[in-house]
């Protein structure tokens, strides 16, 4: 890899290490791999990547990968079980908080899967109270008929 040396006083490298820090949790695998890319081709060519380096950081990719898959299908896999524990309340009776903060009891007629408003991939499971809906996770008490 190249060396960067380092400049500034010591208080800008810490803010800078915090920022920098914020900044790699937003790094994707796309932005890793070109960043890898243009490293090795701006590389020095009397002092290149060792090939030790190289399988190292390659080795990093594909652990940034298999993370990544991991988190989006335990992802799935909350969202489909929210979705079962929902669809086995239809037609029961329960109390929770409802999406406009307001304590409601009643029988749950339906469900829905919605997903953000901010275009994500995150999904939302609401079981329905009439024209009232309660996100899975804020219903607080399940009524025994």
């Amino acid at each position: 890899m190249s060396q960067i040396s380092a400049t500034g006083s010591t208080a800008s490298a810490s803010t800078s290490a915090n920022a920098s820090e914020s900044g790699l949790n937003d790094l994707n695998l796309d932005d890793f791999l070109t960043l890898l890319i243009t490293e090795m081709q701006n590389q020095d060519p009397l002092n290149p990547m060792e090939n030790a380096d190289m399988l190292a950081q390659v080795g990093q990719i594909r652990e940034i990968g298999a993370t990544n898959e991991l988190t989006e299908t335990l992802g799935n896999l909350s969202v489909s079980q929210q979705l079962t524990t929902a669809s086995n309340l239809i037609g029961r009776e329960v109390s929770g908080l409802s999406d406009d903060a307001e304590e409601i009891t009643g029988k749950i007629d339906r469900v829905s899967v919605e997903t953000d408003s901010d275009g994500g991939d995150s999904r939302n499971v609401k079981v329905h109270i009439g024209e009232k809906t309660i996100q899975v996770g804020n219903i607080r008490e399940i009524v025994e008929g």
